[in-house]
């Protein structure tokens, strides 16, 4: 008897299905033991940090436990919380104002005039207090100017600003700028008197030029002390923003505040004082973060 062209031509279509075989116990149990492994190094590596995010969560429970309390009873000692808005007003107040598409405007606002006068600060004083700190006559000469400057408080910049810039928004920006110059200039200076002469010497030795020495000496070496300018030129950037913000401003956060305050909104009040302190908190991070990826020799 012959068979059938189909079942010659397919002699597989009437096989049993096979069924996928299943891994031996074994290599279970090897994995398992592996992830174990790869999660407790994990844990080693970054137990500082966990330690450090329990210790900050407790600690802000804490604030807000003692907020609370105060507020509650009313306590007047030295210090009166007669009038200070409890945890659950600000929060209130909060999700209000974040369906407020004012108030994101405020924020948004305040953003943007610290990005422009931090930004132009960092592009003039770094590389300005680079040259200073290698060159000695430019040193001499920009040095006395930026020391007579530097102790006057950003408030008492406002007035000159506002003749100085014809609209708000500029004079707002200038004030912010050189809130963050002189941190930023200063530290940068430092970095430069502590880099060690040895290693320019080497480099020199080595036939390297002004321009290589500047790019792979000078500069790394003053990278730890540029970012620490950095990191406290943005918070007194904060500081002269809401200043400006409070006397000159008609938008921000700083205006956000006074403005409750004028309308005894007291709820308000801590809303934006919290808020600036949010917004301060995550660019100090951000810059945090680029040092350490500037600098991947730090990192431990």
């Amino acid at each position: 008897m012959s068979s059938s062209p189909a079942h010659a031509l397919h002699p597989k279509e009437h096989e049993a299905p096979k069924v996928a075989a299943e891994p031996p116990p074994a290599a279970a149990a090897v994995r398992e033991p592996a992830t174990v492994a790869i999660i407790a190094r994990w844990y080693r590596l970054n137990k500082g940090r966990l330690r450090a995010a329990l210790i900050g969560a407790v600690s802000l429970v804490a604030f807000l436990v003692v907020w609370h309390l105060l507020t509650k009873y009313r306590v007047v000692f030295f210090v009166r919380f007669t009038n200070v808005p409890s945890p659950l007003d600000v929060y209130n107040s909060s999700t209000k104002a974040m369906r407020d598409p004012k108030f994101l405007m405020h924020v948004l606002l305040s953003c943007r005039r610290i990005i422009f006068g931090f930004a132009l600060a960092s592009l003039i004083a770094v590389p300005l207090g680079l040259i200073m700190g290698r060159f000695k006559l430019i040193h001499e000469v920009v040095f006395p100017v930026s020391e007579v400057l530097r102790p006057i408080p950003a408030i008492a910049w406002v007035p000159m600003a506002i003749m100085l810039w014809p609209t708000n928004e500029q004079s707002i920006v200038f004030i912010t700028f050189l809130g963050s110059f002189f941190p930023i200039l200063v530290n940068t200076l430092h970095g430069m008197a502590l880099v060690d002469p040895v290693l320019v010497r080497a480099a020199r030795c080595l036939g390297a030029r002004e321009t290589s020495i500047f790019r792979e000496v000078y500069f790394p070496a003053s990278l730890p002390h540029i970012f620490t300018g950095l990191t406290v030129g943005m918070g007194v950037a904060w500081v002269s923003l809401i200043a400006a913000e409070m006397i000159s401003g008609q938008y921000g956060i700083g205006y956000f505040t006074w403005e409750a305050y004028s309308l005894v909104q007291y709820a308000d009040i801590a809303l934006g004082m919290i808020a600036i302190g949010v917004l301060g908190l995550t660019s100090s991070l951000l810059i945090r973060s680029a040092g350490r990826l500037a600098m991947p020799w730090g990192r431990t």
